[in-house]
């Protein structure tokens, strides 16, 4: 499994593509961050975004893409280019039939850290030692990107099952109606 993993931002969009399955020791594909200037129309730092991660997806070819789910924050403005930034990854996504998959943050810390308080550090250093690299990534953006794509290959299997029991579940009660 390839995963995109994308810590959205409209300054620094962090994005890291992992390679790999549950269980086994995972590969680091790519790592990287997508910037725009501060000083730029909305509109513009947008587009510069969605071209990155095209850019992104064009040479990694991934077969999912993990986003950090936006949360609420006391800066409303922090949030809104944070939400904006995500919407554009998941486009980028839907736009090539990718699945998107959303993972909160403390999901992602406690999948990769084993505690969902943990900080930028802890995480900068588990993604280091998981995917057995010389140096955590750089800025902490790139860390938490690859953290997302961990979090997804570990987590996905579980979620797929769950889901096919609740399809499972809804047939059978459905079935259950009608007789």
């Amino acid at each position: 499994m390839r995963v995109l993993g994308v810590d959205p931002g409209l300054t620094r969009c962090g994005v890291g593509v992992v390679e790999g399955v549950a269980g086994r020791p995972l590969t680091m594909v790519g790592v990287g961050v997508v910037r725009t200037p501060v000083d730029a129309d909305l509109s513009h730092r947008l587009l510069a975004v969605e071209q990155g991660i095209e850019q992104w997806m064009d040479e990694h070819r991934p077969e999912f893409v993990a986003v950090e789910r936006v949360f609420s924050q006391h800066n409303v403005r922090t949030v809104m280019g944070t939400a904006q930034a995500s919407a554009v990854a998941m486009l980028c996504a839907a736009r090539r039939g990718i699945p998107v998959a959303l993972h909160t943050p403390s999901e992602v810390k406690a999948a990769v850290t084993g505690t969902g308080r943990a900080d930028k550090a802890q995480v900068g250093a588990m993604v280091t030692r998981l995917l057995r690299l010389a140096a955590p990534p750089k800025p902490a953006d790139a860390a938490d990107a690859l953290a997302l794509a961990i979090c997804h290959i570990w987590r996905a299997p579980a979620q797929n099952r769950l889901q096919q029991a609740v399809a499972r579940h809804a047939v059978h009660a459905t079935k259950g109606r009608t007789a």
